[in-house]
């Protein structure tokens, strides 16, 4: 699926494991959150943000993106929803990930003034990952996301998460409507759709190089 040229020199890529061998993960109080962004844009380093309905796969896809980095501990609750704050992941001096309470189903209340305010005041976030539960496609909440980040004009990107859940036929079926979507109803999303399995590991490699590349940790032989 992955279109020619997305990409350049993902084949010779300097892998993020190297990075992620010094993530250091701390949790959002709502003081922390406030002390967060009143910060000076400078002192931060670059921010990738993750985003999706409760029970989408969030925790385990976050997981899965560490695996490589066993002394880093990340929850995954066996309870939908259960994040009901921001995490941040602080990986080294590279970038810091972002994991975003999860909206619909016992989302917490504050959710959208957290989430909003995050958003449009972070002016070093370089893009945000929306996942979408493969067996169950784009649903409304997900529309409302997607509103929210062509509204603020965040650039974003499609991550169709749980694909190892989904029969070949149903999955080919998610995967066109959805890159149908992409196409015809949305002006900020990248045009290429990223599914991926934090069980198989399928597609979290390219995922990976994909986060290297827009945060400038993506390395090839000759640099």
């Amino acid at each position: 699926m992955a279109a020619p040229g997305l990409l350049p020199g993902v084949g010779r890529v300097y892998e993020i494991p190297a990075m992620l061998g010094r993530v250091s993960r701390h949790h959002s109080t709502s003081h922390a959150f406030a002390e967060v962004l009143r910060l000076p844009k400078r002192q931060l380093t670059k921010l990738v943000c993750f985003i999706g309905r409760s029970n989408v796969g969030k925790s385990s896809l976050i997981k899965a993106l560490f695996s490589l980095a066993p002394e880093v501990e990340v929850r995954v609750s066996k309870k939908p929803g259960h994040t009901k704050k921001m995490n941040f992941f602080k990986v080294g001096r590279y970038f810091t990930l972002v994991d975003m309470p999860g909206y619909g189903y016992r989302a917490p209340e504050d959710f959208v003034d957290m989430v909003e305010t995050y958003l449009k005041e972070r002016k070093n976030l370089m893009r945000t990952f929306l996942l979408v539960d493969s067996v169950v496609g784009i649903q409304k909440a997900d529309n409302i996301a997607i509103e929210m980040c062509e509204e603020f004009a965040l650039p974003y990107v499609m991550v169709l998460t749980k694909i190892d859940k989904s029969s070949k036929g149903h999955l080919l079926k998610q995967v066109l409507q959805i890159q149908k979507f992409i196409d015809t109803n949305t002006q900020g999303c990248f045009p290429q759709l990223f599914p991926v399995s934090a069980v198989t590991y399928s597609g979290i490699h390219l995922l990976k190089c994909f986060i290297a590349n827009i945060t400038g940790n993506l390395k090839t032989n000759g640099t």
